[in-house]
């Protein structure tokens, strides 16, 4: 974004999306006139974001194919085993940048360059090792939960899966957009673990591992929840399509 503050994006782009029920790469799907991921990338390159990378997988050929002529380039995640895992697939490309990383999802096609600004502002301001996007949604219901200590600072990230009760009526989420220092992302990814219902590696948790560290963690939230709803199913993709695009 600029010579004082370079950022790369890495974009998380390789999820099947069984419940699109469709053959189709999950990011391909049209919304607002084309692809999702056709939109993130757009934003990723109207911040400045210098390298751009996509985590693909499943279909990678389809989704590389629809990005020719784009100035970005690809890292495969073989067997999709968590967000950390599919962000430790770029150490080759990204693991000795001396920068943040910007962390995207594929299927978030509302994110706009404002609130990466925004969001990498507060990283800036604060001089923390990672910032994480929130919002407080009508209905959380899929995302996970945001715990916070007396003082409003991040405890962790709780997915849904793994939630009380108590933690699921909270109604401040993540939302799978990070700014990361680069050298203390891919210096905590190695010690993700998978204990979990979903036996996956949570890019979550290296929040949490940053702050045992005594790492500052800062929160930036989004001013409006429309933007940062993700994609899983078709009922998802029409809401996203009407609540942006209509």
């Amino acid at each position: 974004m600029s010579q004082d503050h370079p950022v790369a994006a890495l974009i998380l782009a390789a999820g099947r999306g069984r419940r699109m029920e469709s053959e189709l790469p999950k990011v391909l799907h049209d919304v607002g006139g084309q692809p999702m991921i056709h939109w993130v990338v757009a934003t990723a390159q109207e911040v400045g974001a210098q390298p751009i990378v996509l985590v693909v997988g499943h279909g990678h050929r389809e989704v590389t194919d629809s990005l020719k002529g784009i100035t970005v380039s690809f890292v495969q995640q073989l067997e999709q085993l968590g967000t950390a895992h599919a962000v430790e697939q770029a150490r080759p490309v990204l693991g000795d940048l001396r920068g943040d990383i910007v962390v995207l999802s594929g299927d978030v096609p509302g994110i706009s360059p404002a609130t990466v600004r925004s969001l990498c502002r507060r990283h800036w301001q604060t001089r923390a090792k990672a910032t994480l996007l929130t919002a407080e949604l009508p209905d959380p219901s899929g995302y996970g939960r945001i715990l916070k200590d007396s003082q409003g600072h991040l405890l962790k990230v709780v997915e849904e899966s793994d939630a009380t009760a108590a933690e699921r009526a909270i109604q401040e989420i993540n939302s799978g957009t990070y700014v990361f220092d680069a050298q203390a992302l891919f210096k905590a990814l190695p010690l993700v673990k998978n204990v979990n219902r979903q036996h996956e590696y949570y890019l979550p948790d290296v929040l949490a591992l940053l702050r045992e560290q005594k790492q500052l963690i800062a929160i930036e939230k989004a001013s409006d929840y429309r933007q940062i709803l993700g994609v899983n199913t078709k009922s998802e993709l029409r809401l996203v399509h009407a609540e942006l695009f209509d």
